[in-house]
């Protein structure tokens, strides 16, 4: 499982011309899943990203979390966070997992954080052409996979 956590002054998806969902101070999470993921996966990432220091403190400093700062989430599906691009110039994606599996798993994650972070959470719609709007706050980009736990 990858995930692309960005600190977000503001974020939403928009699906065929219609806002899905929006937040504004928090975090906007793209998620790919692949096929040798599965709870614990899940459940790793998600206590790692609800613990994450990256709000800042009075002080200046990213020393408060998601939680501390009573912040929003929005997880986006993003299958192309296994692109590889080993061999010529067009992405493969063979090793995202297909929905039949993906879905399942997305839908776990999305409980699972609604569970650690205590609130409702936003998400898109798994598979569906979204639109995403973000305006990335510091900027704060930080990349996770769960087969590193780095």
């Amino acid at each position: 499982m990858r995930a692309v956590i960005q600190r977000v002054s503001k974020a939403s998806v928009t699906i065929e011309g219609v806002i899905k969902s929006s937040i504004n101070d928090g975090l906007l999470i793209l998620l790919g899943i692949e096929d040798a993921d599965s709870i614990e996966d899940i459940e790793w990432l998600c206590a790692k990203i609800v613990r994450l220091r990256v709000f800042s403190d009075t002080g200046g400093l990213m020393n408060l979390s998601i939680q501390e700062v009573n912040g929003d989430v929005l997880i986006i599906s993003q299958f192309t966070l296994f692109a590889s691009t080993k061999k010529g110039n067009r992405p493969s994606y063979i090793k995202a997992a297909k929905p039949d599996l993906a879905i399942p798993l997305y839908e776990l994650f999305l409980k699972q954080m609604k569970k650690e972070l205590g609130k409702e959470v936003c998400s898109g719609i798994f598979g569906a052409d979204m639109k995403v709007e973000l305006s990335n706050d510091g900027p704060v980009t930080i990349f996770i996979d769960t087969k590193n736990k780095e």
